[in-house]
């Protein structure tokens, strides 16, 4: 359940409580697509770094192991050794990757796998059946990921559909808590607010989801391809009519420019793996700005990655030292560099809530919302 702690403007300080734990909102979820974060991150890393959530796949762990397996192995916590919140993402994203091997249809989608191309079929119910496996504290209702622009009909026509998947994805989620063998009979199903770039669209879409009374809602099919006042505005338009004892949560998003400034439009949750693949290419986060590791200046630069940073990378090695590592491509380069950045991103969040905690959030957020989007 969430607690709305306090406010500073639209801002939100909360507390959100499943059953393995209780984590401190605004919150950045380190995603783990297949139970790992890529760059060779183990559980034990993920808790030395500060992270509160860890977000996996339903598509991709469906596909590999396959949720029965998992299942048979005691769920996502147990195979992944991490005892903290887990929240799992429907599948519908990867659907709408797959834009060339899908059949929607009103029962669900029929597509083609990515790794042997044999043919899947995923609903409501479906989806709920795998995260039910996976025992997930969070799982995501089934939508349709629409593509920016996208015609107005095509959009209502699908932003319908996707309400009447939520409301097959209610009853399908309650029956699988109900049962005797469920792995996590506490999952919480969050709703999905969809409508392209339609404002009047996401507004009454809305409107709608939240009267299901839904332990959660988020905001979906942002970040592909809109600008970012484009995306701030959906926000500002979506925000007054989210429930406020429930929380909120940004799905794909961002740049840490882009969760400062969606923190201040009302928004709790955020995950995104752009701080992990940028890593994985030696784009990196300081509090100066993103710097680029790769860059023949940092040859002899026998400074951590950020002088303010006190990760455990930035402890302990030089950027001489990765750049190195990262021209040699050795796979320690990644896993630093992953590490630093998704610790960067935890930290961003500390801070967030520090100055939300002290009615200061306003002057963190002048000082770093334009200062953190810079490349060095």
């Amino acid at each position: 359940m969430y607690k709305l702690l306090k406010t500073e403007g639209i801002a939100r300080r909360g507390e959100f409580t499943c059953a393995h734990g209780t984590v401190q909102t605004p919150v950045f979820m380190n995603v783990g697509t297949q139970a790992a974060i890529k760059g060779a991150l183990s559980a034990e890393d993920l808790e030395n770094i500060g992270c509160q959530v860890e977000l996996s796949n339903t598509y991709h762990l469906h596909l590999r192991p396959g949720d029965e397996v998992v299942k048979k192995c005691g769920g996502i916590h147990k195979f992944m050794t991490w005892d903290k919140p887990i929240l799992t993402d429907s599948g519908g994203f990867q659907v709408f990757s797959l834009s060339s091997l899908r059949k929607i249809k009103e029962e669900g989608v029929t597509f083609a796998s990515h790794i042997d191309g044999h043919k899947i079929f995923m609903g409501p119910e479906e989806s709920m059946q795998i995260q039910s496996n996976l025992g997930s504290d969070i799982c995501m209702a089934f939508d349709e990921c629409i593509e920016n622009p996208a015609p107005r009909k095509y959009v209502q026509d699908s932003v319908d559909r996707t309400y009447r998947w939520l409301v097959r994805c209610k009853a399908e989620n309650a029956r699988l808590n109900a049962l005797p063998d469920t792995v996590n009979p506490q999952q919480m199903l969050w709703g999905i607010n969809q409508g392209g770039t339609y404002s009047d669209i996401r507004v009454d879409h809305m409107k709608r989801i939240a009267e299901l009374d839904l332990p959660g809602y988020a905001i979906g099919g942002l970040a592909v391809g809109e600008t970012a006042e484009e995306m701030y505005g959906i926000i500002e338009a979506v925000e007054p009519h989210m429930p406020t004892d429930k929380p909120r949560y940004l799905m794909g998003v961002g740049t840490p420019s882009n969760i400062i400034e969606a923190v201040a439009r009302g928004v709790d949750f955020f995950d995104c793996v752009m701080p992990a693949r940028n890593a994985r290419h030696a784009r990196l986060f300081t509090w100066e700005g993103a710097i680029n590791l790769k860059n023949a200046k940092y040859q002899l630069d026998m400074l951590p990655i950020d002088p303010q940073c006190d990760c455990p990378v930035c402890r302990r090695y030089t950027r001489a030292y990765i750049r190195h590592l990262f021209v040699a491509d050795e796979m320690l380069a990644m896993r630093l560099s992953v590490m630093h950045n998704l610790y960067f991103y935890n930290k961003l969040m500390e801070k967030i809530r520090f100055h939300l905690d002290n009615g200061t959030f306003h002057a963190f957020r002048c000082e770093f919302s334009e200062k953190l989007s810079r490349r060095i």
